[in-house]
This record gives structure tokens, sequence and C-alpha cells, in this order.
């Protein structure tokens, strides 16, 4: 507990910092900080999750895997040893929310992908005549899943009378994605100031283009790193899995033993702190 607890500290430090100096930044370039209006009874965490990985939270498919996922718990439990129907119970929510993640990384991915598609359909509704509000609009519909559905999220705030910067940047809130920041960002400057919306979202998607290019070149070149952390972290797992097929007294004998017991356990503590450390190091590759 004392372990997880350290944890959650660190996460919060690392978030608040990042938080205060995104806000530097956006205060660097003249952007007005506002609050946005609460939403009547509050976002829960878990709908936040969803909205990102792009699923409802009433989901029968989702309540049927939750169901079968207890009972056979429970049957683990009942036939071996409580502790591993405890560990699996455990086990499934972690495993779920590692999922959420992977989907809400993986359709951001490809949201930011389309999003040059969608901007570049906007400068031409705009040089032949439109508002900017009706071009990024009206590029909604030629946009696709799953850039589509979230900008959708967008044209129904619009129809309720919010601004389209607004929209666009609690959408941006949303996700924590810079470009829909620096999209938002773009809208607002163009609502408050005027300018050239035609110039100003070309640049957008230069600048989305680079930045994109710039990630698959820095991914090419750090190849062999990203995979020696994941031989390093597998390494140790797939060592303790070869002794338990070839020789499962061994660790069975130190299990059953307090010292072997302690040693296990820190081991087991070790591997996990570095399979962090090595995950925070990917991240910031």
């Amino acid at each position: 507990m004392c372990l997880g607890l350290l944890g959650v500290s660190v996460r919060l430090f690392y978030s608040g910092m990042r938080k205060s100096g995104t806000e530097r930044i956006l205060e660097r370039l003249g952007r007005v900080q506002e609050r946005s209006a609460p939403v009547p009874g509050g976002r829960h965490r878990l709908d936040r999750l969803f909205q990102r990985a792009g699923l409802e939270r009433r989901n029968d498919r989702l309540v049927l895997w939750m169901v079968v996922w207890t009972l056979l718990s429970l049957l683990v439990g009942l036939a071996l040893h409580g502790w591993l129907a405890v560990l699996l119970l455990l086990a499934g929510p972690l495993l779920f929310r590692v999922y959420l993640g992977w989907r809400y990384h993986r359709r951001l991915q490809r949201m930011i992908e389309q999003l040059p598609v969608l901007l570049d359909h906007s400068v031409r509704s705009l040089k032949a005549g439109r508002t900017l509000s009706d071009a990024v609009l009206g590029a909604i519909d030629a946009s696709r899943e799953p850039l589509h559905g979230a900008m959708q999220r967008v044209r129904r705030n619009v129809q309720m009378g919010i601004a389209l910067d607004d929209a666009m940047q609690e959408l941006a809130e949303l996700y924590d994605q810079d470009e829909l920041r620096l999209f938002a960002l773009g809208l607002r400057i163009n609502h408050r100031y005027g300018g050239n919306a035609s110039e100003l979202l070309e640049n957008l998607i230069k600048l989305i283009r680079e930045r994109e290019q710039g990630a698959r070149q820095l991914r090419a070149m750090t190849g062999e790193t990203r995979v020696t952390a994941m031989v390093l972290a597998l390494l140790p797992v797939g060592v303790a899995g070869y002794f338990l097929l070839s020789n499962p007294t061994y660790l069975l004998s130190m299990w059953h033993d307090s010292h072997g017991q302690l040693l296990l356990l820190g081991a087991f503590a070790m591997q996990a702190l570095g399979c962090l450390a090595l995950w925070r190091m990917l991240r910031s590759l």
C-alpha cells in the first residue's frame, strides 16, 4: 500500500508540473485563460476514459465480460487457492484500464493523421467564400472515423449555442492533444482578432505534418532502444516461467519458506519498478 501511494503521489506531482508548464506556454502565446462552465452533474473519470476510447459506458458486451471474469475468478478461487481469485479480480480492472489506454492512444493517433485532411477541406471551403465556422463544420461530413465521431461532439456543442473555438477547446481538453489545442487556439485568435483564416489553417496543416514526420523519424532512430527495453522487461519473467516449467520445486520451495517469500516479493517489486521506469523512459522518447 505504501508503494502504491508513493506511485500515486509521484504521478500527481508529475501531472501538476506538466499542467503548470502547459499553462505558462499558453500564456506566452497570448491566450486568455478562461474557465469553462462546469458540466451539470460533473464528469466522472470513468466517463472520460470511455469517451476517449470511443466506447459507450452502457455496453452489454462490457457487462458480459465483467460477469464472466468475476465467475472465472470465483471458480479459480474455489478450485485452487483464494489468493489466486483475489489476484484475478484485481488483474481484471487493471487489464481493462490498459486496454482503454491502448485504444485511446490508437484512436488519437488516427485522429491526428486525419486532421490535415479536414483542415485542407476547410481551406478549400474558405477560398470558395464560406465562413470559417461553416467551413469547419462542413468539413466534418467529409472526414472519416474516428475523427468524424469526435468532431460530431463539436457540432452538437455549436448547435447548442457554444462558440466554435470554445467547442474545439473542450474537445482538445478531452483528448489532451497539442494539435487539437493549436487548432482551437487558431480558431479563437481568428474569432477575436480576425485575419486570414485560410493561411492560418494552411500553416497548421504544415505544422501537423512536420510534427508527424519528426515523430516517425524519432521512432525509427530509437527502435533499437525500445527493443532493448522490452527484452530487459520480459527477460526476468521468461526466466521465472522457464524455472516453473523445468523445475517447479525450485520456486515453490522458496515460496514455502519465509525468507524465500521475502526474496520473491522483493524480486517482484523490483521487477515492477523496473518495468515502470522503462515504460516512463520509452514514453519520453
